[in-house]
């Protein structure tokens, strides 16, 4: 054996065998609801529809929050958060390692 420098071709280990290595890839941005927006969303709506179901007319005060509205409100958040994702995706990446195991 010389004493020179050996070389091994990439991914194999000084046994000969294959390493294993885990690959660094990314995807677009996190989990929609691992997101504060996702959370602030949901608590949104779920407070338009409920305020919608407890205001009730009394006497001489009619009904100002009604169903259609409490609905059209909820779909804007809705929308909201839609477009709050798209910006979102738009410009951010989270990075993972990918384990074929």
């Amino acid at each position: 054996m010389s004493a020179g420098t050996h070389t091994r071709p990439a991914g194999i280990d000084r046994d000969g065998a294959r390493a294993s290595t885990a690959r660094r890839v990314s995807t677009e941005t996190k989990a929609s609801f691992k997101t504060t927006e996702f959370f602030a969303m949901v608590a949104l709506i779920a407070g338009i529809l409920i305020s919608a179901a407890v205001i009730k007319a009394t006497e001489g005060h009619g009904d100002h929050f009604v169903a259609q509205e409490a609905w059209l409100y909820a779909s804007i958040v809705g929308v909201g958060y839609m477009i709050s994702r798209g910006l979102a995706k738009s410009g951010s990446r989270q990075f993972y390692d990918d384990d074929n195991r």
